[in-house]
């Protein structure tokens, strides 16, 4: 299939598919009269990319996914290297919602500060409300 089919196929742009391509993504395949050729292949590395970065991994963390499927493996994520990606977005996730549940206490923390300075008082009123 031409570039044109890929993208449609995939649901990005030939843009986007050039892009990888120039970042070693995807295969840079011509025909004898020049245009890029893909094939189903392509469209499996383009759905894992797709999740991947769904998930919230950038484009270089795609790289390992791409290499094992690319090298044989029924799926990207069956090879060692997949794996330490895993590893290290879930450290990440981990990392982050710790920084979250700290900063969710402080803010917790202060709403009940806030609340106790206007001891039998009206409900603080809203500008834009009321």
């Amino acid at each position: 299939m031409r570039i044109g089919e890929l993208a449609e196929r995939a649901g990005t742009t030939t843009r986007t598919l050039r892009y990888y391509e120039s970042r070693g993504l995807l295969p840079a395949r011509r025909s004898g009269n020049g245009y890029r050729t893909y094939d189903e292949d392509d469209v499996r590395l383009l759905e894992q990319i797709r999740t991947l970065q769904d998930f919230g991994f950038d484009l270089e963390e795609t790289r390992p996914f791409v290499e094992c499927l690319r090298s044989g493996h029924p799926a990207g994520d069956s090879c060692p290297a997949s794996l330490d990606v895993y590893r290290r977005k879930l450290a990440e996730l981990d990392a982050l919602i710790s920084e979250l549940s700290a900063v969710r206490e402080q803010v917790g923390a202060q709403l009940v500060r806030a609340e106790a300075a206007v001891p039998g008082g009206p409900d603080p009123q809203c500008e834009l409300t009321g």
